[in-house]
């Protein structure tokens, strides 16, 4: 079935989105606030508006932030139209949003998109999706034209809970790599040198194997039970301060591991030392 799609801001991601929108046979109406980024979509078949007032009932923003939104869409009448909006906000921004989308009489779908620009629309893509379930349904087949549509809940803020969440765990695990490459290459160790054991680390938290921290810990986290006979915190608070000394020594900034190495030793002095290293998130839970 052919959509009429409208999509709102024309960076790397929205371009992207209405070339793929335009792909799957969709009628594509775009604009953004600087003007000058549409020429190549409206090559490709789209319609260039004058103003956001221009938009059919389906509308996908791609934003810098929810701000970004009320500054485009303020004096537009949203009577009878869905905002699927794929910017990046804090969760309650979001619920925010939904109030005041809802007040101008139109319904509001939040986001958080799973891949980088070139990524849109290919095998693996997909998208957080939150707000109105029969509204998400409604539109599914559409919006599958640039991910895999995974949908979490009605509270709008969910979209940007399992966005950030999974984002956080892709910045810090590559920072991590970062550091680790680092003290490597203090010591002459070529990067290429440490690739397959960190290939191996990450694929074996992942995995089932006896590394599968992320099963073992999902587990201990919903019972918050935290067994630590066999490795204790303390043991690890010990450890990480041995990292942070190996970084320091190499004359390697030791930001991320101080800051790691000082979560540990609080959850240590508030009496989880004889824990496993799950209990961390107790502390983390309540700074």
């Amino acid at each position: 079935m052919t959509t009429h799609v409208t999509v709102i801001g024309l960076g790397a991601m929205g371009s992207t989105m209405a070339e793929m929108f335009l792909k799957a046979g969709h009628q594509v109406t775009v604009w953004n606030r600087t003007p000058g980024k549409a020429g190549a979509l409206v090559a490709l078949g789209a319609h260039e508006a004058s103003s956001p007032a221009e938009a059919g009932e389906l509308l996908v923003i791609s934003q810098l932030d929810y701000q970004a939104m009320y500054d485009s869409l303020g004096d537009v009448d949203l009577r009878g139209k869905v905002l699927v909006n794929l910017s990046s906000d804090a969760p309650s921004v979001l619920r925010e949003a939904s109030d005041w989308v809802a007040a101008r009489g139109g319904v509001l779908v939040t986001g958080g998109i799973m891949v980088p620009p070139p990524g849109i629309g290919r095998p693996g893509a997909y998208t957080f999706y939150s707000g109105p379930a029969e509204v998400v349904t409604r539109h599914t087949e559409t919006l599958k034209a640039i991910s895999d549509v995974t949908y979490v809940g009605a509270d709008p803020a969910l979209a940007m809970v399992f966005y950030q969440s999974q984002l956080f765990m892709f910045w810090s695990g590559l920072t991590a790599y970062m550091y680790a490459s680092a003290l490597a290459q203090s010591a002459g160790v070529a990067p290429s040198q440490l690739l397959p054991f960190a290939q191996e680390t990450f694929g074996g938290i992942a995995g089932e194997g006896p590394m599968g921290f992320l099963k073992y810990l999902t587990a201990e986290f919903e019972e918050r039970s935290y067994p630590g006979e066999a490795n204790s915190l303390h043991m690890q608070a010990v450890g990480m301060g041995h990292v942070v000394h190996a970084f320091e020594e190499a004359g390697i900034d030791a930001t991320l591991p101080v800051a790691l190495k000082r979560l540990f030793e609080r959850a240590d002095a508030e009496g989880r030392g004889a824990e496993g290293l799950g209990t961390v998130i107790e502390s983390i839970k309540k700074p």
